[in-house]
């Protein structure tokens, strides 16, 4: 039995030891493209740490344009942006809101968020999962309140100010990942079968239809 135990132990720390980005094995790991002279690491290769400069942590972030169909815009710095965050396990992404602008509900598979508000007012939550009756969590943030949205959970952000707002959302992976929820419903490739939809949303084809049917905007 103590053997069991001890087993069941080692499982559940390797686990959660897998569960997020792996802690870095040296001080960085600038991603490359070219995997010459390059090692792989996390997804990414390491550029030479001799060829490594400043640049490489740096990058500008300028507003975005939220003027379309969401009213928002979602400017991401994940690795793929800034090539210094490979192994260091954190992002951010800058949200620009127009008036009455949604960053739709969304879940990130890979990492959890907390949210910054620089400038107006929004109507933040998450929704839990179905083992906790998929409660629901707001709370209105004006400038300089602070909300975290726990890893997978769906959850969405409305500005509800007369004005534009902006947000800043640092993530605790490099590539948290996001799955707009109604993109993936109703816009994947190939599309869902209406007989899967019309029989989980409980209403006719026709509405199944109609929303395949419409432009999912991505504001990623």
């Amino acid at each position: 039995m103590k053997v069991l135990y001890f087993l069941v132990s080692i499982l559940a720390l390797t686990s959660v030891s897998f569960a997020y980005d792996p802690s870095p094995l040296q001080d960085f790991c600038v991603a490359i493209k070219d995997p010459k002279d390059g090692v792989f690491v996390n997804g990414k290769f390491c550029k030479d740490p001799a060829l490594v400069k400043a640049e490489d942590f740096f990058k500008h972030i300028e507003p975005a344009n939220p003027v379309n169909a969401l009213g928002s815009q979602v400017t991401p710095v994940f690795v793929d942006q800034l090539f210094g965050l490979n192994t260091l396990g954190i992002s951010l992404a800058r949200i620009d809101f127009a008036p009455k602008g949604l960053n739709p509900p969304h879940i990130h598979p890979r990492g959890t968020e907390i949210l910054t508000v620089l400038e107006g007012t929004l109507y933040v939550g998450f929704v839990t999962s179905n083992q906790d009756k998929n409660r629901l969590f707001t709370k209105v943030l004006n400038k300089g309140d602070v909300f975290v949205f726990p890893i997978g959970l769906i959850h969405f952000q409305l500005n509800v100010g007369y004005g534009n707002a902006v947000a800043i959302a640092g993530l605790s992976s490099q590539n948290p990942g996001v799955i707009t929820i109604a993109n993936a419903l109703f816009k994947s490739d190939p599309l869902i079968s209406d007989e899967v939809l019309t029989k989980a949303f409980q209403v006719d084809k026709s509405i199944i239809d109609y929303l395949q049917g419409q432009t999912w905007y991505d504001n990623n």
